[in-house]
């Protein structure tokens, strides 16, 4: 039985400058920055030598153009999948933090009276079992080579806390999975998944770049 490798990999740097809660709005691109970081996170991926026959992307505007550098490093066509796209959050489209924040209105007071569900979006054990379904799907149709995913931060995220037998609510301050970066998980059939590394390829553009807009 062949052991494969799952590489996720999240998004770079989104075009945001009103500093929203972006989710699953359509017309939320890279900026040049973030075009970089794609550039770096196939440039890593390369230099790494992953022998990748399968490339699985969320359908939003920001992760298929953090996929294109890596669809042409590898050659390999961009599959779409629907289940490791952004989780659904109420307060799409509004500012969550400064004075226009949509937590300062009491009528949104009610959308976060459980953090452990979270009771303003999807439940994380729903984000977990649809990653978890289009991994083992994508592993599969790869027929013994390994796949490259690129999501967002909290799917990425909640497969972390799932393997590693965490809690699924966490403080979303407390994420580690930066911009561009790439969360490794090896599959073996006997014992399913297990995280067996992280790397921040864009570790360079980190530190001038904003990461805000994400659920």
């Amino acid at each position: 039985m062949v052991t494969q490798r799952l590489y996720l990999v999240r998004h770079g740097e989104v075009d945001n400058p009103d500093g929203i809660l972006y989710g699953r709005l359509p017309g939320f691109g890279l900026t040049d920055r973030g075009h970089r970081m794609a550039r770096l996170a196939a440039d890593d991926l390369r230099g790494h030598g992953v022998p990748a026959t399968g490339l699985v992307v969320s359908p939003l505007q920001r992760t298929r153009e953090s996929a294109a550098p890596i669809a042409e490093a590898f050659g390999l066509e961009p599959q779409f999948d629907e289940r490791i796209i952004e989780p659904m959050n109420r307060f799409e489209g509004r500012r969550m933090s400064g004075r226009y924040s949509a937590l300062r209105r009491p009528s949104n007071w009610r959308h976060v009276w459980n953090p452990a569900r979270p009771s303003w979006g999807e439940p994380y054990s729903s984000i977990r079992d649809r990653m978890r379904a289009a991994a083992l799907d994508a592993i599969r149709l790869a027929e013994g080579g390994d796949v490259i995913m690129v999501s967002h931060q909290l799917p990425i995220w909640t497969v972390h806390r799932a393997l590693a037998r965490k809690p699924l609510a966490h403080n979303p301050r407390q994420r580690r999975c930066s911009l561009s970066s790439i969360t490794i998980l090896e599959y073996h059939p006997a014992t399913g998944f297990r995280e067996v590394g992280y790397r921040e390829p864009a570790v360079s553009e980190l530190a001038a770049s904003t990461d805000q807009g994400a659920v």
